[in-house]
């Protein structure tokens, strides 16, 4: 396990992944703690004078016109949370709040917030401790930050509210800090509003979503290899002269693994062989590389966005170099909101033509020789005629969930919130998305494994044979007559989700993109 530093300049996707997933520590740089003594001098001799300035010595988005006298300003501070803090719903899951509360620690060692240095280091104590808020799937309309989650999460720090412990075990997060060792804050001018006034929440499910999309995308394209082997499909159009002149980066890359995948194989390329030869393979196995590269390009655009949103002090209003404090509106979610839904529409159509390549495989009519459903004695077996149900549900639940969020928007705050990103939505949504094109691939590595082993006296690539055999040995079972098929599912699902896929290959093919 190694130690993440939160310097003044942002953080990687990386550093996001470190510490939501694999419980890496968090340091604060001796620069950062520099720039948050410096930002709180600032807040503190604003705080001394008699105009109002906004979330120092005001109340909050409808209510800013109230001047609060200096003697009600840290019971604000405290009430901002305990208000803010209405969340409905299941909880959210410890790696999405993991990355929240350190996203927030991210934007407040830059400098730019006003918070004491003490308050950003119970952030970093309170992660290192494992100890993760209770925070709900409602609340947050992606605007002002995402509020409700955040305010959760803050409430942790004044030790009140729930949160879990180290042993995954929820209790009143006061005995938790107490454990731990760790004081509670006592909020005070403008801190409370800095813990709640960004867009943490949607922007470390982006990072997490990013990272499990690109090795899913390399799942995807060996699937729709090992299909187009099962097809007896040709290798011609994945010829890097064909991409080279339509040289979108994505499309180049996927047909490159595909190609890789396919070397040597003794399957591809006999459908001029057939008593009805075939002219081109159907789309859904042509033109994997696009569809596949245009996903792969649209994930390279949405890491682009995350790069520069990781790079960002998001909170309002922000202390800037030359000692002003303003109000602006870089809260808002839209950069974010919108890529996430971007790449919810191209998971959902990477999962839509795997389908359609499963589903030719279980079709007599145009699998080219394959037995119906790939079924050991059709009729009496049915083989995996459901599997494709299952596959095909997952795929119609990705096309309801590639709806924007981000084209929604509704009113909040007595219309002084009137816009509103809805970020926070489209990356819960894009969660379930990514789970459910795991799933999708699982069934489509199932079929086109079990289509390759039944083309008897044809040997598959030495990459495929790599695959099938990987597959087996985690339990994903070969052809043969009816059996209880979801353990044979959640074991593909498993050996895709893990990685075990690309794994198996790799040794044959190469590193693959």
């Amino acid at each position: 396990m190694h130690t993440v530093v939160v310097g003044t300049s942002g953080t990687t996707p990386e550093d996001v992944i470190a510490v939501a997933r694999a419980n890496a520590k968090v340091e604060l740089s001796a620069e950062a703690l520099a720039a948050l003594a410096r930002a709180r001098e600032i807040v503190d001799a604003l705080a001394a004078k008699p105009e109002p300035v906004y979330g120092v010595s005001t109340g909050f988005g409808a209510l800013a016109s109230r001047h609060i006298s200096p003697e009600l300003r840290a019971q604000l501070q405290r009430n901002i949370v305990r208000s803010h803090a209405a969340g409905m719903g299941p909880r959210v899951e410890r790696e999405v709040v993991r990355a929240l509360m350190f996203l927030r620690l991210k934007t407040v060692a830059s400098g730019h917030t006003g918070v004491r240095p003490s308050v950003a280091q119970t952030m970093a104590d309170v992660l290192n401790a494992g100890i993760t808020p209770v925070v709900h799937e409602y609340g947050s309309l992606g605007c002002s930050g995402d509020l409700a989650p955040l305010s959760h999460c803050a409430l942790t720090l004044m030790g009140e509210g729930d949160a879990e412990g180290p042993d995954g075990v929820v209790k009143p997060a006061g005995e938790l800090l107490a454990a731990a060792g760790i004081e509670p804050v006592e909020l005070r001018e403008k801190e409370g509003l800095a813990l709640l006034n960004g867009t943490d929440g949607m922007l470390g499910m982006l990072c997490m979503a990013i990272a499990d999309l690109k090795k899913l995308y390399t799942s995807a394209d060996i699937t729709a290899a090992l299909s187009l082997e099962a097809l007896l499909g040709t290798d011609k159009v994945l010829a890097p002269e064909l991409h080279a002149i339509r040289p979108h980066p994505g499309q180049g890359a996927s047909a490159a693994n595909m190609l890789a995948v396919l070397e040597g194989s003794g399957l591809t390329g006999h459908f001029q062989e057939e008593e009805a030869p075939r002219v081109q393979d159907a789309y859904s196995v042509r033109c994997a590389p696009q569809v596949n590269g245009a996903g792969r390009d649209t994930i390279a655009y949405a890491l682009t966005v995350a790069e520069r949103e990781l790079a960002a002090a998001v909170d309002n209003p922000v202390v800037l170099p030359d000692g002003r404090v303003e109000s602006n509106g870089n809260f808002h979610g839209a950069p974010v909101a919108y890529v996430l839904d971007f790449l919810a529409i191209v998971a959902a159509d990477l999962g839509s033509i795997a389908e359609r390549r499963t589903d030719r495989l279980l079709d007599k009519n145009r699998s080219h020789g394959l037995p119906p459903f790939l079924a050991d004695d059709a009729g009496v077996d049915s083989g995996l005629m459901i599997a494709q149900y299952t596959q095909a549900a997952l795929v119609s639940e990705m096309k309801r969930l590639a709806v924007p969020a981000s084209a929604d928007s509704i009113p909040s705050s007595a219309m002084q919130e009137d816009h509103v990103s809805m970020g926070w939505s489209a990356a819960r949504k894009l969660r379930t998305s990514v789970d459910n094109l795991t799933r999708i691939i699982a069934v489509e590595l199932y079929a086109a494994t079990r289509g390759i082993e039944l083309r008897k006296g044809l040997t598959p690539a030495p990459a495929s044979q790599a695959a099938i055999a990987a597959a087996r040995a985690a339990g994903v079972q070969g052809p043969g007559p009816d059996r209880f098929l979801a353990p044979d599912l959640a074991a593909a699902d498993a050996f895709v989700r893990e990685g075990r896929l690309v794994a198996a290959v790799e040794p044959v093919t190469g590193p693959l993109a």
